[in-house]
């Protein structure tokens, strides 16, 4: 039913909301029947006189309401009143072959989120888990007041690389790299602190930091990562408690830190008595990582390891190399903040390490993501993008006349979802670098990912897009 318009001189309040009510209004009486499709965007903003991005708004709201779904290249249609998981919704939330796709809105693709790509982690889940469940009722059924020492082994384990190797000591399991990395920001700062950043970063960090008090000071970076000279500056003037890098495989630069410039890093922190947080997420993909941050300043260094890029996201497996004596502060601090480690999930990821599971899968997964990295280096041929064997995303510099957050709106509309540069910028910046990050661990297939990838590239080769309206 393309034809159909709404009547907005109905009801109040924003303009987008009306039309999400009159929506679900119209399909409740049958006036938009199962099935039946939704103008496009373009057509119905110029037929109402409004801007697409009123339309993209409301068309969003009834999505959340679960009345519609979009498929990528034939538009919005409304659901049928069957129980979720029926056959005619599972039709319309995957257009690209695959439920997993439409986790977070039905019918987009995910190419913003880079967890570890699915390479058959659950059958050696399943394995593990059975076993713990099996031998381990105890532990299951109550809180976990101790830390085992295979779970303490298992962290110096994964995170030992380039000649480095924690003590158990100092070993701290986390629920997940992000939960470790605010523990410790907790832990070494109070309220008001400031905690210096890359000026482009992994920004929830940064904005969980504002969320407990603590105020975020960019540092600028370039090809090589955070530029000494300036966290000089920075250290000097605004005397920031701890710093937060990502010195391998860059958030979303991709940049790996060379060892002198990591040296010049530690010097700064040392004349200048700065914490030094260190996230090797990504860096555990690499095949020959860097000496990290922890092996040239050990008594200032926390050294951040999760299994979620490299081995399965949603065991939520972490661990932290912490400096001497702070271990316990930092244990106390993510217990507070998390509420403690669950045992099942503690549990699984040593297990997974020390059996030598975490290893294998990490294998696969660094094969599987170097064979994804090569269609999307094919995508996207002739455009300037930064892009590594390692890394499940690629860093795409956008033709004239697109800007980062309008070529991120098009493609959402065109059902892909991507992340801007505005999503990794520690604060307001002055300098727009219209690029954005396309991930593409998540697709459950490669005919998927590059039915995602060729929409990006009709986008890109079609520059007329970008002058379009994207609210």
């Amino acid at each position: 039913m393309t034809n159909w318009l709404p009547d907005l001189t109905l009801g109040s309040g924003p303009l987008y909301l009306r039309l999400a009510d009159q929506i679900e209004h119209d399909i409740e009486r049958g006036v938009l029947a199962p099935g039946a499709k939704l103008p496009p965007q373009r057509n119905l903003a110029f037929d109402i006189g409004v801007t697409i991005g009123t339309i993209s708004r409301a068309y969003a709201l009834v999505r959340e309401r679960g009345l519609v779904s979009g498929e990528v290249g034939r538009g919005t249609y409304v659901l049928s009143a069957e129980p979720a998981g029926s056959e005619t919704e599972r039709s319309l939330a995957a257009p690209f072959g695959g439920t997993r796709d439409a986790v977070i809105e039905p019918g987009k693709l995910r190419l913003d989120s880079s967890a570890a790509p699915e390479i058959g982690q659950a059958a050696e889940l399943e394995r593990l888990t059975r076993a713990i469940l099996r031998d381990r009722p105890d532990e299951i059924a109550s809180y976990t007041r101790t830390l085992p020492p295979d779970w303490l082994t298992a962290g110096c384990a994964w995170l030992s690389h380039a000649g480095w190797t924690p003590r158990p000591e100092s070993i701290v399991p986390t629920l997940g790299g992000h939960a470790g990395i605010l523990a410790v920001m907790a832990a070494m700062t109070v309220p008001g602190d400031r905690i210096a950043f890359e000026s482009l970063t992994y920004s929830h960090v940064a904005r969980s930091g504002s969320v407990i008090g603590r105020r975020a000071v960019p540092v600028s970076i370039d090809a090589h990562g955070m530029i000494p000279d300036d966290l000089e500056r920075v250290c000097a003037q605004q005397h920031p408690k701890v710093v937060f890098l990502v010195p391998s495989l860059h958030n979303p630069t991709l940049a790996t830190m060379p060892e002198d410039r990591r040296q010049a890093v530690v010097d700064i922190a040392r004349r200048h008595n700065v914490w030094l947080i260190e996230d090797n997420i990504y860096g555990a993909l690499l095949d020959t990582p860097p000496i990290p941050l922890a092996a040239l300043a050990p008594e200032r260094t926390f050294h951040v390891g999760s299994l979620s890029k490299s081995v399965a996201a949603g065991v939520r497996g972490g661990w932290i190399s912490c400096p001497p004596h702070q271990a316990s502060r930092v244990l106390t601090a993510h217990k507070m903040i998390t509420g403690g480690m669950p045992f099942l999930l503690a549990e699984l990821a040593a297990q997974l390490v020390t059996s030598g599971a975490a290893e294998t899968l990490r294998q696969r997964v660094r094969a599987e993501i170097g064979r994804r990295e090569g269609h999307a280096r094919r995508a996207f041929e002739g455009y300037d993008i930064a892009s590594h064997p390692a890394a499940p995303f690629v860093w795409l510099k956008l033709p004239e006349p697109w800007l980062s957050s309008t070529f991120k709106n098009a493609a959402s509309e065109d059902g892909v979802l991507i992340d801007d540069e505005d999503e990794f910028k520690v604060g307001q910046a002055e300098t727009a670098l219209h690029r954005v990050r396309i991930s593409f661990s998540v697709p459950a297939n490669t005919a998927s990912l590059d039915g995602g990838l060729s929409v990006l590239r009709r986008l890109l080769d079609n520059p007329i897009c970008g002058f379009d309206n994207y609210g």
